[in-house]
């Protein structure tokens, strides 16, 4: 599992050649299922995380049914929304899944949002730096990342998932000292341990996992 202050995910692949984690949410849409009313824990990453976690760049967050008033909307005006196609992945050909007959689409959006901005726009993470369904004031969100360099033919064959990158250059020692602590080893030369004033710690000094 991978723990973070939104929610614990399943890592279903550790992708050594490529330093990437695949993370399965239960609580996210895909094609065939539609999961509204804030359910999904969504995605962010800790402050000490951040400089070595990362969704990658062609991970494609799917926001769905926000409000007109949502932060993602403002200083937007008219057509100049912040949604984009990302890798190839976007709302219109999303709008194509099964999962849409479901809950229909009630809004098309138009200049200025007469008639409300678009059911679902498509975001990088870096460029919002946090899937929080209620501060962005929205039902549901879906995550899909692309399978390159393989060409998929529309959004039932996208892997709905979330692909973290991680960095594995010095991440311990990163997250040591971004909590104040300093990087070291237990008396086995092996261990890496995080020295944190009057204790040691196997992972961070915000943790409090004292060793000896």
């Amino acid at each position: 599992m991978f723990h973070i202050s939104y929610g614990s995910y399943r890592v279903l692949e550790i992708d050594y050649a490529y330093n990437s984690l695949t993370l399965h949410e239960p609580h996210m849409s895909t094609c065939d299922t539609m999961v509204l009313g804030g359910q999904g824990n969504g995605f962010a990453l800790d402050d000490w995380r951040s400089p070595f976690f990362n969704p990658t760049s062609d991970n494609a967050f799917l926001l769905i049914c926000c409000s007109a008033t949502s932060p993602l909307f403002q200083g937007f005006p008219g057509k100049n929304l912040p949604c984009r196609n990302v890798s190839g992945m976007g709302c219109e050909e999303y709008y194509g899944c099964p999962a849409w007959s479901l809950v229909g689409r009630k809004r098309a959006g138009s200049t200025v949002y007469g008639s409300g901005p678009p059911e679902c726009c498509a975001v990088r993470f870096e460029s919002i730096k946090e899937i929080n369904l209620t501060k962005l004031g929205c039902e549901g969100y879906s995550s899909a990342y692309s399978l390159a360099p393989l060409r998929i033919s529309g959004p039932g064959e996208w892997a709905y998932e979330i692909r973290v990158k991680y960095s594995v250059q010095d991440e311990f020692c990163r997250a040591c000292e971004a909590t104040g602590g300093t990087c070291g080893y237990g008396s086995d030369g092996v261990r890496q341990l995080c020295m944190c004033g009057t204790m040691n710690s196997t992972s961070n000094c915000d943790t409090g996992m004292n060793t000896v």
